[in-house]
């Protein structure tokens, strides 16, 4: 029987769900108990990753434009959200004490970055149809994290909705992105331009600089503490 785009998304973010115990930071933000200057690295990291996603993004959307026009607006609207989600980091980091002059200073650990420097491997050299399906996988497990952080943010930190606006944006349902992504998982499979091998390569792959995003951050709050 010939798969349906959701069925193949569907398939796929449940083959690449995250551990939910690899994410060792995340269980003290959500009981409050991360460092405040663990939060602010949190929040400088981050300056770095929307600044190099919204590049390949925008990069995988001007690749797919001619061929493939669906993944192409699925990219677009990743893009978008990056320069939304830019705009939204500065109030957590001032909040956190992560303003522009500690971001000047400021020396982005590798293991946080090795997850942008493979989004833009992807934008040089993944098929689009396979890193919709990929990024799809992420995107979903993030979400989940902003989910907690956003809460605990507000219960134990004390924060405002400005302030929780980051976390806001990703932890809230997408329908929009979620059509787009269906969209160009249809055209991929009709045009047989995806191969599940590779989509779940990059997914692993992926999840596994996720997860060392987050274990670097955790690191540092034990240094910290």
């Amino acid at each position: 029987m010939t798969r349906t785009a959701r069925e193949l998304l569907e398939g796929v973010t449940g083959k690449l769900a995250p551990d939910p115990h690899a994410n060792r930071l995340l269980p003290l933000i959500a009981r409050g108990a991360a460092q405040l200057g663990t939060l602010a690295a949190l929040a400088l990291e981050q300056r770095h990753v929307i600044a190099a996603d919204h590049r390949a993004f925008v990069h995988l959307a001007q690749r797919s434009s001619a061929a493939d026009a669906e993944s192409a607006a699925f990219f677009e609207t990743l893009a978008e959200g990056e320069v939304v989600a830019g705009d939204r980091l500065a109030a957590f980091a001032v909040a956190v004490g992560a303003g522009e002059a500690r971001a000047a200073e400021y020396e982005p650990l590798a293991d946080c970055q090795a997850y942008p420097a493979y989004v833009a491997w992807l934008a040089l050299n993944g098929e689009p149809a396979d890193v919709v399906l990929a990024l799809g996988a992420n995107i979903a497990a993030w979400g989940g994290y902003c989910e907690t952080i956003t809460e605990a943010l507000r219960r134990h930190y004390g924060f405002d909705d400005e302030v929780c606006g980051f976390f806001d944006f990703f932890a809230e349902p997408a329908p929009d992105l979620e059509i787009k992504a269906l969209a160009a998982v249809q055209a991929g499979l009709d045009a047989e331009r995806i191969s599940l091998d590779d989509v779940l390569r990059h997914g692993r792959l992926l999840q596994a600089y996720e997860e060392k995003f987050w274990h670097a951050l955790w690191e540092l709050d034990q240094r910290v503490a």
